[in-house]
């Protein structure tokens, strides 16, 4: 295996009964990555993470996990941690304890504990230290993510992986858990996580794998999603809505959307135009030439979320 790879899977398959959860999988994470699970719900996202942090056995294909071929045994593989389905917690415990707790769970084990940093330090990093003895059965979704996240970093895993990290989180819980798994990963941590959160994906993540039905329809950088020739809808914040509107007409390959200059725009100076990029910059040009200010302009649907709903539409339709 490429020493560079974190997680290498080729052909995964697997079946519940006579449910395909995932039909020939192929996933690359690269050492250092934040890497991003995308898919509509069924579509084998947590089957997978299941697979990685193993609690299930694929019933085919290869799958290596830092370097090591995946057994055939429930197992967690060695330098992997991180949560399925929200964190297990023992609600009558506090924070402090309930990683306690974990941590005599994981035995004596001297290659982990060698790995094992302190309770106080982890609970600081997710910024849990003010509620460090408080029970967690008080705890809201946001905090008790944050301390499945302080449980999955007591081992200073290689391979983390996480299943929706910001559910729950306020803004500035979400900016906090940006801030740990971009730190981890710049130290050579690779992060594998899934989120319906298009925003969260966008921030964080340098690729994405897009599931339907339990097979890959895209893996790749965001970039290439992006610089795809499809048309976004984009909303247009002008000095002058009736002017930008004329420019706009003009311009070859942009849109109008009339519904929103109707309702909006002539009102509020805003437009939504549909274009591909390169229209899109030439409309900027002749709005600035016209003495035309340009306050905002931002896509009303990101590109990965665009992308998640041509490609699971189109595979969900038989494309």
């Amino acid at each position: 295996m490429d020493t560079l790879l974190s997680v290498r899977a080729r052909g995964i398959g697997k079946c519940f009964g006579d449910v395909v959860a995932l039909d020939g999988i192929d996933l690359d994470v690269m050492q250092g990555q934040i890497h991003g699970l995308v898919g509509p719900n069924g579509a084998g996202k947590t089957t997978l993470l299941g697979l990685l942090l193993g609690l299930a056995v694929a019933d085919s294909g290869r799958l290596e996990i830092l370097g090591t071929p995946t057994g055939r045994t429930l197992a967690a593989p060695d330098g992997v941690a991180g949560f399925v389905d929200g964190p297990g917690l023992y609600p009558s415990l506090t924070a402090r304890q309930n990683l306690a707790a974990l941590a005599a769970l994981r035995g004596n084990d001297a290659r982990t504990e060698a790995r094992v940093t302190g309770i106080d330090d982890v609970l600081d990093q997710v910024g849990l230290t003010d509620v460090a003895d408080d029970r967690t059965r008080g705890f809201s979704l946001g905090m008790r993510q944050r301390l499945g996240l302080a449980a999955a970093l007591l081992t200073k895993p290689r391979l983390l992986v996480l299943d929706e990290p910001s559910n729950g989180l306020d803004p500035a819980g979400k900016r906090h858990v940006h801030g740990v798994l971009e730190r981890l990963a710049a130290d050579g941590t690779s992060v594998v996580l899934s989120s319906h959160r298009m925003d969260d994906l966008e921030a964080l993540c340098s690729e994405v794998t897009i599931l339907a039905t339990g097979r890959v329809v895209f893996s790749g950088p965001l970039s290439k999603l992006a610089a795809e020739n499809r048309e976004l809808g984009y909303r247009l914040l002008t000095s002058d809505a009736e002017a930008a509107r004329r420019v706009a007409s003009d311009t070859a390959g942009i849109h109008l959307v009339d519904d929103a200059g109707s309702r909006h725009g002539a009102f509020e100076g805003r437009l939504v135009v549909r274009a591909l990029v390169p229209a899109l910059d030439e409309l900027v040009v002749r709005l600035v030439r016209a003495g035309i200010a340009v306050r905002e302009l931002a896509p009303v649907v990101s590109p990965l979320e665009a992308a998640f709903l041509a490609l699971t539409e189109r595979r969900e339709d038989g494309g």
